[in-house]
């Protein structure tokens, strides 16, 4: 488990995840969208849960690579229907999840390297 500031944008990253998964399935249910599209919404945030329950820091990495995706449409809906709370919602979930997850590999990393070089020097 991790502590300390990675352990708090790792929450984060699982509070605006869940956000902007929550944000896509209402969009996709008031629209009436078909289940292709549903699909075409969530599977790209789904993809990741795997990795993000192992603490790969991939997985993480990749996430903010599709995070711009959901921000370049949410934004252009946000131009679309100014001042609608949905497309409002999920810009702003999907720019915390893409700033905590970019922190969170930033922090965590720095750890695991600490770790790593404490083993090393306890092995020499």
């Amino acid at each position: 488990m991790t502590a300390g500031l990675s352990g708090r944008a790792r929450l984060l990253v699982w509070l605006s995840w869940t956000v902007l998964l929550l944000q896509q399935v209402v969009d996709a249910w008031m629209y009436q969208m078909p289940w292709v599209i549903w699909l075409g919404k969530l599977l790209p945030l789904l993809i990741f849960l795997p990795g993000m329950l192992r603490d790969n820091l991939r997985s993480y990495i990749w996430l903010c690579f599709v995070c711009l995706l959901y921000f370049i449409a949410l934004v252009e809906r946000l131009f679309a229907q100014p001042g609608g709370w949905l497309a409002i919602t999920g810009t702003g979930a999907v720019v915390i999840l893409f700033t905590a997850a970019m922190m969170y590999v930033r922090w965590r990393a720095r750890e695991l390297r600490a770790i790593d070089e404490l083993q090393t020097d306890a092995g020499e």
